[in-house]
């Protein structure tokens, strides 16, 4: 089968491998669409950062391996043991492979497993014509959400997880650093939620039009305006009752720190490449704010593909472009590096699925 697999940083290749088969409790898909997410991109650009230098705990699994953990495909083969999926589903699936019995995964929370692994950075993921991954990480379609929508059902999954981090209640006032794909994520997560206004502070224009498409109530533009002053204009000198910093650079949690009110929650979403420089913590405390991080999902995906399917979001905005898996380099990854005015998210066809 083909495949894009990660040699090391700026070096992708496309690739012949020999088919995967399942072992127990897995499943095997033929993929249909994969997404290309920021940490894919974070990889290519500067890895390894999440990518194992030596073989990982729980999958055995090091360079070279198969990028990507948003997809969607249909089911071909189903390991011994496998009851809740069966050949001809189709499905999209989440990217945490936990071991079930620790202190965190007794408590469902599988991101924080101690020996987690993660599809398309600990193990093969789904940048090829197949993709073997445990049951438990595959959701079935339901027949209203396309292909393509269930595509994006990972990067949704991470937004409404932070959305409930940050206990987004009905009414509040949320804000938003960055507008990319998990910052559009969010704006439509937020909305889902009930918040009343959303305000999302973003360098591309580009960007800031799709997030005011999606529903934001007011976007800013750092480089020409004063954000923090332009939030608390916003909402009568408060600040927002929760705010997300999705972007991950060294300098973007202030911002969702100084966007937020006095006893209002700041969540952490963006994934960082570096330390940030330090703030004067008595803004946190004089102002009891709640710093909270968030961290991939808890098997919320059930959840999402409801949503999608009666159509309480609708993502189908968010796909600016779909490329032949053989481009995903050239029309990929250099193309969203380049281009962020013009793209958002791009999906990748698997050769020969229909």
């Amino acid at each position: 089968m083909k495949a894009i697999r990660w040699h090391a940083r700026g070096d992708v290749r496309y690739e012949e491998l020999p088919e995967p088969s399942p072992g127990p409790s897995q499943v095997k898909a033929k993929i249909h669409y994969s997404g290309i997410c920021g940490s894919d991109l974070h990889e290519y650009e500067a890895g390894p950062i999440f990518i194992p230098v030596t073989p990982h705990p729980m999958t055995g699994s090091m360079p070279p391996l198969t990028l990507g953990h948003e997809f969607s495909g249909r089911v071909v083969e189903v390991g011994e043991g496998v009851t809740n999926l069966k050949v001809g589903d189709r499905v999209t699936g989440d990217c945490v492979w936990s071991c079930g019995k620790c202190y965190y995964c007794m408590r469902n929370k599988p991101c924080l497993c101690v020996i987690a692994a993660y599809t398309g950075l600990h193990v093969d993921g789904c940048m090829a014509e197949y993709l073997v991954a445990p049951d438990y990480t595959f959701y079935k379609l339901p027949d209203s959400v396309s292909d393509e929508l269930g595509a994006l059902t990972e990067p949704l999954e991470v937004a409404f997880h932070a959305v409930r981090q940050g206990k987004v209640q009905v009414g509040d006032t949320v804000a938003i650093v960055g507008a990319g794909p998990i910052g559009c994520c969010t704006i439509l997560a937020a909305k889902a939620a009930g918040a009343s206004r959303v305000y999302v502070s973003e360098y591309s224009k580009g960007r800031r039009e799709m997030a005011m498409a999606i529903g934001a109530t007011a976007v800013i533009d750092p480089a020409s305006d004063d954000a923090v002053k332009a939030i608390w204009n916003l909402t009568d000198g408060l600040g927002a009752d929760v705010t997300f910093d999705c972007v991950g650079h060294r300098d973007s949690p202030i911002f969702a720190i100084r966007f937020a009110r006095k006893g209002g929650t700041v969540v952490i979403v963006g994934i960082f490449s570096e330390e940030s420089p330090k703030m004067h913590f008595n803004y946190v405390v004089f102002g009891e704010r709640t710093i909270v991080g968030s961290s991939g999902y808890a098997r919320e995906a059930p959840f999402i593909l409801e949503m999608m399917a009666d159509r309480r979001i609708d993502p189908r905005r968010l796909i600016t472009g779909k490329i032949q898996l053989k481009d995903t380099v050239e029309k990929g990854f250099k193309e969203l590096l380049k281009n962020k005015d013009k793209h958002l998210k791009i999906l990748i066809e698997s050769p020969n699925w229909s």
